[in-house]
């Protein structure tokens, strides 16, 4: 039985993927900064050690993991290069575990997460499943018949793997600091696709997913006509949201899901599909899909008083519009309140324009300090320049959240992916004093 030793454990994949081997019996520890992060919920409550960055963690005879955010500089990989133990790279490893299983990849430049925990749950509540879900959520069972897992495009990181299944939401341009525009992520998209063993299954009401050719069937999901597995008659409820669904034209069935807005419902489409490929019957999924909790930060809600505090992940201004509009769709009566942190200098330079418009469609919009990244900690943007276009937006302060108290019968959407938390976290505070 291999001992396991994650260098970086706290990043999202990492901490799924350690859960997953624990999980598996496998002896597992793990190493990070000094700083707490939700990922490391879910590590604690399984026991897993978590150490602070020290060459001491370095032991014979392991197996090191190593986050793609860190190199051969890390102070533990040099002691791991000093003892001759090999160092694999998380989705160097990843794309080797998964070859035991019938694997499913899931990737878009957005709804990655969210698909894959409702895919996760579904395929989960019919077969013995193992997944990796990008919220830091990991679950290992050791006679799986399925492997279900969140691929990123980032640094085209998913190459790496080569699933029989994969699952494109969407193409989008996003991580402008790698990439160069939404061609060469297509590109990435498109080599991604030459790797699938089985089949994909694609959102045809992307224009770019249109595009891409493969060696394997494409199976198209959306709302328009050309797909093959549609949508139609969506209505939302106090419930959810209610949808009949097509294959190739003829009816399926009807389901309905908690989540709102169309984003929502095209997961659970792509969802719908490969399960449907997979012999899982219409009934099993209409009563599964139901029972779907969601996934951490995509529209986390709890209620304070006359207010409901949301937090999302949403970073890129395609996601906060849709998390809008999912608000407006499920709280009609409610004003809706943004709060937006961006996430790295560069994304906020490439789409402020963007961000304005998307975030211009909340009643009232407050915005936080950027949030820098490892790579990139400065830069000569300022929040001031994305308030400048939104007309009567406002800058938030950490420590001075008391002017949110004033939207009563409101929903409060604390929106980015960095530090976001702590904003939602003080004012709770406050109200609770």
């Amino acid at each position: 039985m291999s001992d396991f030793h994650f260098v970086g454990i706290k990043g999202s994949g990492m901490s799924a993927l350690a859960q997953i081997l624990h999980d598996m019996n496998y002896n597992v520890q793990g190493s990070d900064v000094d700083k707490t992060f939700f990922t490391q919920k879910p590590l604690e409550r399984k026991g897993i050690p978590l150490l602070p960055f020290d060459k001491a963690n370095i032991k014979e005879n392991q197996k090191v993991i190593v986050s793609a955010a860190y190199n051969e500089d890390h102070i533990e990989l040099q002691e791991a290069a000093t003892k001759g133990i090999e160092v694999e790279q998380y989705p160097t490893f990843l794309g080797q575990f998964i070859n035991q299983f019938t694997s499913v990849a899931v990737t878009g430049s957005h709804g990655k997460t969210s698909t894959t925990g409702l895919l996760s749950h579904m395929l989960g509540s019919v077969y013995p499943v193992s997944y990796l879900i990008g919220d830091g959520t990991g679950k290992g069972e050791e006679d799986s018949k399925y492997f279900v897992f969140e691929a990123c495009e980032y640094r085209r990181h998913f190459l790496n793997y080569k699933p029989d299944y994969c699952v494109m939401t969407n193409i989008d341009f996003d991580h402008p600091d790698y990439f160069k525009d939404v061609e060469d992520v297509f590109d990435a998209f498109q080599e991604m696709a030459k790797q699938v063993n089985k089949a994909i299954i694609a959102c045809g009401d992307d224009e770019f997913l249109q595009r891409i050719h493969a060696n394997v069937p494409v199976v198209y999901y959306g709302f328009k006509d050309h797909n093959d597995f549609q949508a139609h008659n969506v209505q939302s409820g106090e419930n959810g949201t209610t949808f009949d669904v097509f294959v190739r034209n003829s009816l399926y069935g009807t389901f309905t899901i908690p989540g709102f807005g169309n984003h929502s419902v095209l997961n659970a489409l792509a969802v719908i599909a490969i399960c449907h490929y997979e012999g899982v019957s219409a009934d099993d999924l209409a009563t599964h899909l139901q029972t779907f909790d969601g996934v951490k930060r995509r529209f986390s809600e709890k209620e304070i008083g006359t207010q409901v505090l949301i937090d999302d992940y949403a970073h890129h201004p395609t996601e906060i519009a849709v998390t809008i509009e999912a608000a407006r769709k499920k709280y009609p009566e409610h004003e809706v309140v943004a709060i937006f942190q961006p996430h790295t200098f560069t994304r906020t330079k490439t789409f402020l324009d963007e961000f304005a418009q998307a975030l211009s469609k909340a009643d009232s919009v407050y915005l936080c300090d950027i949030f820098g990244s490892a790579r990139e900690d400065k830069g000569n943007l300022t929040i001031g320049h994305l308030q400048e276009l939104i007309s009567q937006s406002h800058v938030l302060k950490e420590q001075d959240v008391s002017v949110l108290g004033k939207h009563s019968n409101s929903v409060l959407l604390f929106m980015g992916a960095g530090d976001i938390q702590k904003f939602q976290k003080n004012y709770e505070n406050l109200v609770k004093q």
